[in-house]
Protein backbone atom coordinates (compact mmCIF):
# COMPACT_ATOMS: atom_id res chain seq x y z
CA UNK A 1 0.00 0.00 0.00
CA UNK A 2 0.92 3.41 -0.75
CA UNK A 3 2.71 5.19 2.09
CA UNK A 4 1.06 8.72 2.77
CA UNK A 5 4.25 10.76 1.76
CA UNK A 6 4.32 9.00 -1.42
CA UNK A 7 0.78 9.78 -1.87
CA UNK A 8 1.76 13.09 -1.22
CA UNK A 9 4.67 13.28 -3.95
CA UNK A 10 2.08 11.42 -6.32
CA UNK A 11 -0.39 13.88 -6.33
CA UNK A 12 2.37 16.88 -6.23
CA UNK A 13 4.28 15.18 -9.37
CA UNK A 14 0.86 15.33 -11.22
CA UNK A 15 -0.54 18.60 -10.36
CA UNK A 16 2.68 20.32 -11.38
CA UNK A 17 2.63 18.19 -14.77
CA UNK A 18 -1.31 19.53 -15.18
CA UNK A 19 0.03 23.12 -14.12
CA UNK A 20 3.03 23.40 -16.17
CA UNK A 21 0.76 22.05 -19.29
CA UNK A 22 -2.25 24.24 -19.29
CA UNK A 23 0.15 27.57 -18.08
CA UNK A 24 1.51 28.38 -21.55
CA UNK A 25 -1.79 27.83 -23.15
CA UNK A 26 -3.61 30.42 -20.77
CA UNK A 27 -0.89 32.91 -20.93
CA UNK A 28 -1.24 32.33 -24.94
CA UNK A 29 -4.55 33.94 -24.46
CA UNK A 30 -4.20 36.23 -22.09
CA UNK A 31 -1.76 38.13 -24.46
CA UNK A 32 -3.69 37.77 -27.41
CA UNK A 33 -4.19 41.18 -28.02
CA UNK A 34 -0.26 42.20 -27.50
CA UNK A 35 0.59 39.40 -29.89
CA UNK A 36 -1.66 39.71 -32.60
CA UNK A 37 -3.04 43.20 -32.12
CA UNK A 38 -6.58 44.63 -32.02
CA UNK A 39 -7.16 44.70 -35.52
CA UNK A 40 -7.02 40.68 -35.56
CA UNK A 41 -9.76 38.55 -34.45
CA UNK A 42 -9.27 36.61 -31.40
CA UNK A 43 -10.34 33.64 -32.86
CA UNK A 44 -7.25 33.35 -34.80
CA UNK A 45 -5.12 33.03 -31.40
CA UNK A 46 -7.57 30.39 -30.04
CA UNK A 47 -7.49 28.77 -33.51
CA UNK A 48 -3.46 28.60 -33.38
CA UNK A 49 -3.56 27.28 -30.00
CA UNK A 50 -5.65 24.50 -29.97
CA UNK A 51 -5.72 23.06 -33.55
CA UNK A 52 -2.46 21.37 -33.30
CA UNK A 53 -3.21 20.43 -29.96
CA UNK A 54 -6.25 18.56 -31.34
CA UNK A 55 -4.31 16.68 -34.33
CA UNK A 56 -1.74 14.93 -32.10
CA UNK A 57 -4.45 13.93 -29.91
CA UNK A 58 -6.46 12.79 -32.80
CA UNK A 59 -2.99 11.31 -34.50
CA UNK A 60 -1.91 9.72 -30.99
CA UNK A 61 -3.82 6.73 -30.85
CA UNK A 62 -2.10 5.16 -33.79
CA UNK A 63 1.47 5.73 -33.17
CA UNK A 64 2.17 7.17 -29.20
CA UNK A 65 2.40 3.44 -27.87
CA UNK A 66 6.03 3.56 -29.80
CA UNK A 67 7.36 7.03 -28.27
CA UNK A 68 9.03 6.09 -24.95
CA UNK A 69 7.78 8.26 -22.21
CA UNK A 70 11.06 9.89 -21.27
CA UNK A 71 11.09 11.04 -25.17
CA UNK A 72 8.17 12.61 -24.61
CA UNK A 73 9.05 14.61 -21.91
CA UNK A 74 12.32 15.97 -23.94
CA UNK A 75 10.06 16.71 -26.64
CA UNK A 76 7.47 18.67 -24.37
CA UNK A 77 10.42 20.95 -23.53
CA UNK A 78 11.75 21.85 -26.98
CA UNK A 79 8.75 22.60 -28.17
CA UNK A 80 6.82 25.01 -25.62
CA UNK A 81 10.40 26.82 -25.10
CA UNK A 82 11.15 27.56 -28.52
CA UNK A 83 7.61 28.19 -29.25
CA UNK A 84 7.59 31.20 -26.47
CA UNK A 85 11.02 32.17 -27.57
CA UNK A 86 9.50 32.72 -31.13
CA UNK A 87 6.68 34.81 -29.24
CA UNK A 88 8.94 36.85 -27.36
CA UNK A 89 11.51 37.81 -29.71
CA UNK A 90 9.95 38.27 -32.87
CA UNK A 91 8.86 41.66 -33.96
CA UNK A 92 5.27 42.98 -33.38
CA UNK A 93 4.65 43.05 -37.24
CA UNK A 94 6.00 39.18 -37.41
CA UNK A 95 2.42 37.52 -37.29
CA UNK A 96 3.65 34.85 -38.99
CA UNK A 97 6.17 33.91 -36.67
CA UNK A 98 3.90 34.11 -33.73
CA UNK A 99 1.46 32.03 -34.81
CA UNK A 100 4.11 29.75 -35.46
CA UNK A 101 5.27 30.13 -31.91
CA UNK A 102 1.69 29.01 -31.17
CA UNK A 103 1.47 25.84 -33.12
CA UNK A 104 4.55 24.84 -31.57
CA UNK A 105 3.26 25.52 -27.68
CA UNK A 106 -0.33 23.67 -29.05
CA UNK A 107 1.58 20.66 -30.21
CA UNK A 108 3.45 20.50 -26.87
CA UNK A 109 0.18 21.15 -25.01
CA UNK A 110 -1.47 18.58 -26.47
CA UNK A 111 1.34 15.99 -26.74
CA UNK A 112 1.70 16.46 -22.96
CA UNK A 113 -2.00 16.03 -22.30
CA UNK A 114 -2.13 12.83 -24.05
CA UNK A 115 1.49 11.62 -21.92
CA UNK A 116 0.38 12.61 -18.44
CA UNK A 117 -3.13 11.07 -18.63
CA UNK A 118 -2.08 8.14 -19.98
CA UNK A 119 1.02 7.81 -17.83
CA UNK A 120 -1.79 8.21 -14.64
CA UNK A 121 -2.20 3.66 -15.72
CA UNK A 122 1.32 3.27 -13.90
CA UNK A 123 0.00 4.69 -10.72
CA UNK A 124 -2.77 4.78 -8.17
CA UNK A 125 -5.06 6.50 -10.86
CA UNK A 126 -7.28 8.36 -8.30
CA UNK A 127 -4.20 10.35 -6.71
CA UNK A 128 -2.51 10.99 -9.89
CA UNK A 129 -5.62 12.15 -11.92
CA UNK A 130 -6.86 13.86 -8.55
CA UNK A 131 -3.15 15.92 -9.14
CA UNK A 132 -3.68 16.08 -13.11
CA UNK A 133 -7.05 17.57 -13.34
CA UNK A 134 -6.86 20.58 -10.32
CA UNK A 135 -3.59 21.14 -11.98
CA UNK A 136 -4.51 21.93 -15.13
CA UNK A 137 -7.59 23.66 -13.17
CA UNK A 138 -4.68 25.99 -11.35
CA UNK A 139 -3.26 26.82 -14.53
CA UNK A 140 -5.93 28.77 -15.56
CA UNK A 141 -6.02 31.10 -12.55
CA UNK A 142 -2.17 31.22 -11.69
CA UNK A 143 -1.22 31.62 -15.23
CA UNK A 144 -4.17 34.48 -15.80
CA UNK A 145 -2.76 36.04 -12.64
CA UNK A 146 0.74 36.04 -13.39
CA UNK A 147 0.41 37.55 -16.49
CA UNK A 148 -1.64 40.55 -15.16
CA UNK A 149 0.51 40.90 -12.01
CA UNK A 150 3.67 40.98 -14.26
CA UNK A 151 2.20 43.17 -16.90
CA UNK A 152 -0.48 45.04 -15.77
CA UNK A 153 0.59 45.72 -12.34
CA UNK A 154 4.54 46.12 -12.23
CA UNK A 155 5.03 46.79 -16.04
CA UNK A 156 7.40 44.28 -17.16
CA UNK A 157 7.00 44.35 -21.49
CA UNK A 158 4.96 41.67 -22.68
CA UNK A 159 7.85 40.20 -24.43
CA UNK A 160 9.97 39.83 -21.48
CA UNK A 161 7.28 38.26 -19.42
CA UNK A 162 7.23 35.85 -22.95
CA UNK A 163 10.61 35.15 -22.59
CA UNK A 164 10.37 34.25 -18.61
CA UNK A 165 7.59 31.94 -19.44
CA UNK A 166 9.87 29.86 -22.04
CA UNK A 167 11.89 28.88 -19.15
CA UNK A 168 9.03 27.36 -17.29
CA UNK A 169 8.91 23.93 -18.91
CA UNK A 170 12.33 23.28 -17.59
CA UNK A 171 10.08 22.43 -14.74
CA UNK A 172 8.61 18.75 -16.11
CA UNK A 173 12.49 17.75 -16.29
CA UNK A 174 13.01 18.33 -13.00
CA UNK A 175 9.56 16.98 -11.59
CA UNK A 176 9.99 13.72 -13.96
CA UNK A 177 13.68 12.93 -12.37
CA UNK A 178 13.35 14.34 -8.96
CA UNK A 179 9.96 14.10 -7.77
CA UNK A 180 8.06 11.62 -9.46
CA UNK A 181 7.27 8.22 -7.44
CA UNK A 182 8.26 5.15 -9.28
CA UNK A 183 5.15 2.90 -10.70
CA UNK A 184 3.38 0.81 -8.48
CA UNK A 185 1.59 -1.66 -10.39
CA UNK A 186 2.60 -5.47 -10.57
CA UNK A 187 3.09 -8.06 -12.76
CA UNK A 188 -0.48 -9.14 -12.15
CA UNK A 189 -1.95 -5.77 -13.62
CA UNK A 190 0.03 -5.28 -16.34
CA UNK A 191 2.46 -6.84 -18.88
CA UNK A 192 5.74 -5.34 -18.43
CA UNK A 193 9.47 -6.19 -17.94
CA UNK A 194 12.06 -4.63 -15.91
CA UNK A 195 15.05 -2.85 -18.31
CA UNK A 196 18.55 -1.53 -17.66
CA UNK A 197 18.37 2.48 -18.66
CA UNK A 198 20.04 2.13 -22.02
CA UNK A 199 18.41 -1.16 -23.08
CA UNK A 200 14.59 1.47 -22.47
CA UNK A 201 12.62 1.12 -25.74
CA UNK A 202 8.75 2.35 -24.70
CA UNK A 203 7.83 3.73 -21.72
CA UNK A 204 8.41 5.44 -18.08
CA UNK A 205 12.14 5.64 -17.09
CA UNK A 206 13.11 5.44 -13.10
CA UNK A 207 16.45 5.14 -12.45
CA UNK A 208 17.60 1.89 -13.74
CA UNK A 209 13.97 0.25 -14.55
CA UNK A 210 11.30 1.25 -16.89
CA UNK A 211 7.74 -0.02 -17.55
CA UNK A 212 7.50 -1.33 -20.94
CA UNK A 213 5.26 -1.94 -23.57
CA UNK A 214 5.08 -4.67 -25.78
CA UNK A 215 4.18 -4.17 -29.28
CA UNK A 216 4.92 -5.47 -32.96
CA UNK A 217 6.75 -3.47 -35.26
CA UNK A 218 4.57 -2.61 -38.14
CA UNK A 219 6.29 -4.01 -41.36
CA UNK A 220 4.18 -3.47 -44.66
CA UNK A 221 0.82 -1.69 -45.82
CA UNK A 222 -1.38 -4.07 -44.81
CA UNK A 223 -0.18 -4.73 -41.40
CA UNK A 224 -0.48 -0.50 -41.14
CA UNK A 225 -3.75 -0.69 -42.68
CA UNK A 226 -5.12 -3.27 -40.38
CA UNK A 227 -3.81 -1.51 -37.35
CA UNK A 228 -5.56 1.96 -38.48
CA UNK A 229 -8.83 -0.24 -38.15
CA UNK A 230 -8.06 -1.99 -35.12
CA UNK A 231 -7.26 1.34 -33.27
CA UNK A 232 -10.61 3.08 -35.11
CA UNK A 233 -12.93 -0.10 -33.73
CA UNK A 234 -11.04 -0.33 -30.32
CA UNK A 235 -11.69 3.58 -30.00
CA UNK A 236 -15.66 3.04 -31.00
CA UNK A 237 -16.81 2.01 -27.81
CA UNK A 238 -15.50 5.51 -26.01
CA UNK A 239 -17.64 7.93 -28.64
CA UNK A 240 -20.63 7.45 -27.09
CA UNK A 241 -20.66 7.27 -22.78
CA UNK A 242 -17.42 9.29 -22.40
CA UNK A 243 -15.97 11.44 -25.66
CA UNK A 244 -19.28 12.92 -27.15
CA UNK A 245 -20.26 14.29 -23.84
CA UNK A 246 -17.25 15.78 -23.04
CA UNK A 247 -16.80 17.47 -26.55
CA UNK A 248 -20.51 19.11 -26.38
CA UNK A 249 -19.63 20.70 -23.05
CA UNK A 250 -16.68 21.72 -24.40
CA UNK A 251 -18.44 23.39 -27.43
CA UNK A 252 -20.81 25.41 -25.36
CA UNK A 253 -18.47 26.69 -22.67
CA UNK A 254 -16.19 27.77 -25.53
CA UNK A 255 -18.91 29.08 -27.21
CA UNK A 256 -19.95 31.39 -24.21
CA UNK A 257 -16.45 32.02 -23.40
CA UNK A 258 -14.51 33.50 -26.47
CA UNK A 259 -18.22 33.60 -28.73
CA UNK A 260 -20.90 35.12 -26.61
CA UNK A 261 -19.21 37.01 -23.61
CA UNK A 262 -17.30 39.52 -25.15
CA UNK A 263 -21.06 40.52 -26.16
CA UNK A 264 -22.27 40.40 -22.69
CA UNK A 265 -21.98 44.37 -21.84
CA UNK A 266 -23.89 46.31 -19.57
CA UNK A 267 -23.46 50.69 -19.19
CA UNK A 268 -20.26 51.02 -17.70
CA UNK A 269 -22.10 53.98 -14.56
CA UNK A 270 -24.21 51.42 -13.40
CA UNK A 271 -21.20 49.02 -12.61
CA UNK A 272 -18.47 49.91 -9.64
CA UNK A 273 -15.52 51.80 -11.18
CA UNK A 274 -12.93 49.73 -8.38
CA UNK A 275 -13.71 46.69 -10.46
CA UNK A 276 -14.85 47.91 -14.34
CA UNK A 277 -13.67 50.89 -15.40
CA UNK A 278 -13.70 49.55 -19.34
CA UNK A 279 -15.40 47.43 -21.18
CA UNK A 280 -12.70 44.96 -21.50
CA UNK A 281 -12.73 44.54 -17.89
CA UNK A 282 -15.84 42.64 -17.99
CA UNK A 283 -13.93 40.01 -19.97
CA UNK A 284 -11.26 40.03 -18.27
CA UNK A 285 -14.02 39.63 -14.93
CA UNK A 286 -16.13 36.84 -16.63
CA UNK A 287 -12.83 34.73 -17.93
CA UNK A 288 -11.41 34.79 -13.87
CA UNK A 289 -14.67 33.64 -12.50
CA UNK A 290 -15.09 30.72 -15.21
CA UNK A 291 -11.41 29.67 -14.38
CA UNK A 292 -12.10 29.99 -10.57
CA UNK A 293 -15.13 27.30 -10.85
CA UNK A 294 -13.07 25.23 -13.23
CA UNK A 295 -10.19 24.81 -10.78
CA UNK A 296 -12.66 23.85 -7.93
CA UNK A 297 -14.53 21.61 -9.85
CA UNK A 298 -11.54 20.02 -11.33
CA UNK A 299 -10.04 19.40 -8.04
CA UNK A 300 -13.35 17.94 -7.01
CA UNK A 301 -12.64 14.25 -6.78
CA UNK A 302 -10.11 15.07 -4.55
CA UNK A 303 -12.77 15.52 -1.82
CA UNK A 304 -14.66 12.38 -2.99
CA UNK A 305 -17.40 14.37 -5.32
CA UNK A 306 -18.81 11.91 -7.87
CA UNK A 307 -20.65 12.88 -10.94
CA UNK A 308 -21.60 9.46 -13.28
CA UNK A 309 -24.68 11.27 -15.31
CA UNK A 310 -22.04 12.94 -17.62
CA UNK A 311 -24.94 13.78 -20.78
CA UNK A 312 -26.61 16.19 -17.83
CA UNK A 313 -23.87 18.04 -17.56
CA UNK A 314 -23.90 18.66 -21.34
CA UNK A 315 -27.47 19.49 -21.41
CA UNK A 316 -26.70 21.50 -18.53
CA UNK A 317 -23.98 23.59 -20.02
CA UNK A 318 -25.98 24.02 -23.74
CA UNK A 319 -29.06 25.53 -20.99
CA UNK A 320 -26.05 28.16 -19.99
CA UNK A 321 -25.72 28.85 -23.77
CA UNK A 322 -29.16 29.68 -24.20
CA UNK A 323 -29.10 31.73 -21.65
CA UNK A 324 -25.84 33.66 -22.69
CA UNK A 325 -27.47 34.04 -26.36
CA UNK A 326 -31.10 35.65 -24.92
CA UNK A 327 -28.73 37.85 -22.46
CA UNK A 328 -26.80 39.49 -25.18
CA UNK A 329 -29.69 39.47 -27.82
CA UNK A 330 -32.37 40.82 -25.46
CA UNK A 331 -31.03 41.84 -22.45
CA UNK A 332 -33.04 38.78 -20.89
CA UNK A 333 -33.15 37.56 -18.23
CA UNK A 334 -30.61 39.70 -16.00
CA UNK A 335 -30.78 43.21 -15.85
CA UNK A 336 -28.23 43.39 -13.47
CA UNK A 337 -24.65 41.79 -13.98
CA UNK A 338 -24.29 40.67 -10.57
CA UNK A 339 -27.06 37.15 -11.55
CA UNK A 340 -24.53 36.70 -14.68
CA UNK A 341 -21.41 36.57 -12.56
CA UNK A 342 -22.80 33.95 -10.64
CA UNK A 343 -23.54 31.86 -14.30
CA UNK A 344 -20.32 32.13 -15.61
CA UNK A 345 -18.76 30.63 -12.62
CA UNK A 346 -21.24 27.95 -12.56
CA UNK A 347 -20.41 27.47 -16.14
CA UNK A 348 -16.29 27.01 -14.99
CA UNK A 349 -17.65 24.41 -12.57
CA UNK A 350 -20.10 22.01 -14.63
CA UNK A 351 -16.97 22.63 -17.51
CA UNK A 352 -14.20 21.49 -15.17
CA UNK A 353 -17.10 18.27 -13.52
CA UNK A 354 -16.88 17.61 -16.82
CA UNK A 355 -13.43 16.72 -17.88
CA UNK A 356 -12.46 15.21 -14.21
CA UNK A 357 -15.14 12.96 -14.14
CA UNK A 358 -15.27 11.66 -17.50
CA UNK A 359 -10.94 10.82 -16.75
CA UNK A 360 -11.69 9.43 -13.85
CA UNK A 361 -14.78 7.29 -15.53
CA UNK A 362 -12.75 5.34 -18.36
CA UNK A 363 -9.96 4.85 -15.14
CA UNK A 364 -12.53 3.08 -13.18
CA UNK A 365 -14.91 1.45 -16.27
CA UNK A 366 -12.53 0.19 -18.62
CA UNK A 367 -10.50 -2.50 -18.24
CA UNK A 368 -6.52 -2.13 -17.21
CA UNK A 369 -5.51 -3.85 -20.32
CA UNK A 370 -7.22 -0.89 -22.63
CA UNK A 371 -6.89 1.60 -20.36
CA UNK A 372 -3.69 3.54 -20.87
CA UNK A 373 -4.85 3.85 -24.83
CA UNK A 374 -8.75 4.75 -23.61
CA UNK A 375 -7.11 7.45 -21.82
CA UNK A 376 -5.20 8.79 -24.83
CA UNK A 377 -8.45 8.41 -26.88
CA UNK A 378 -10.65 10.58 -24.63
CA UNK A 379 -8.51 13.48 -24.61
CA UNK A 380 -9.53 14.11 -28.39
CA UNK A 381 -12.90 15.25 -27.12
CA UNK A 382 -12.29 18.26 -25.53
CA UNK A 383 -9.96 20.04 -28.09
CA UNK A 384 -12.19 19.19 -30.81
CA UNK A 385 -14.43 20.86 -28.43
CA UNK A 386 -12.81 23.84 -28.55
CA UNK A 387 -12.03 23.60 -32.45
CA UNK A 388 -15.60 23.37 -33.36
CA UNK A 389 -16.57 26.43 -30.73
CA UNK A 390 -13.68 28.29 -32.62
CA UNK A 391 -14.84 27.92 -35.51
CA UNK A 392 -18.44 29.20 -34.62
CA UNK A 393 -17.01 32.09 -33.00
CA UNK A 394 -15.81 33.00 -35.81
CA UNK A 395 -18.91 34.16 -37.28
CA UNK A 396 -20.92 34.22 -33.96
CA UNK A 397 -19.27 37.09 -32.16
CA UNK A 398 -19.68 39.17 -35.07
CA UNK A 399 -23.24 38.66 -35.59
CA UNK A 400 -23.42 39.16 -32.19
CA UNK A 401 -22.36 42.26 -32.08
CA UNK A 402 -23.91 43.40 -35.40
CA UNK A 403 -27.11 42.30 -33.47
CA UNK A 404 -26.60 45.24 -30.63
CA UNK A 405 -25.29 47.73 -32.52
CA UNK A 406 -28.30 47.65 -34.19
CA UNK A 407 -30.54 48.15 -31.45
CA UNK A 408 -28.38 51.28 -30.80
CA UNK A 409 -25.91 49.70 -28.47
CA UNK A 410 -22.31 50.10 -30.07
CA UNK A 411 -20.35 48.78 -26.59
CA UNK A 412 -18.92 45.42 -28.61
CA UNK A 413 -17.48 47.87 -31.51
CA UNK A 414 -15.00 50.36 -29.03
CA UNK A 415 -11.38 50.27 -28.62
CA UNK A 416 -11.26 49.20 -25.21
CA UNK A 417 -13.90 46.47 -25.08
CA UNK A 418 -12.75 42.79 -25.01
Amino acid sequence: MMMLSESRKLFVSFFMFGLLNNILYVVILSAAIDLVGASTPKAVVLLADVVPSFVIKASAPFFIHLIPYIYRIWSLVSLSSVGMLLLSTSSQNAIGIKVFGILLASLSSGLGEVTFLQLTHYYNEEVSLGGFSSGTGGAGLFGSFIFMLLTNMLGIKVWIVLLLFSIVPVGFLVIFYLVLPSPTLTDDQITYQPVNQEDNELGVEFGSEAVVAVFEPKSNIETLKAHIYHTLTSMRPLLIPYMLPLCSVYVSEYVINQGISPTLLFPLEELPSWLFSTYRDLYVVYGFLYQLGVFISRSSINFGIRIRRLYWLSVLQFINVIITLSQSMYDFPFSRIWLLLVLIFYEGLLGGFSYVNTFISVSQDIPRSKREFSMGCVTISDSLGIVLAGSINWWLETKLCGWQVDRGRDWCLRGDSA
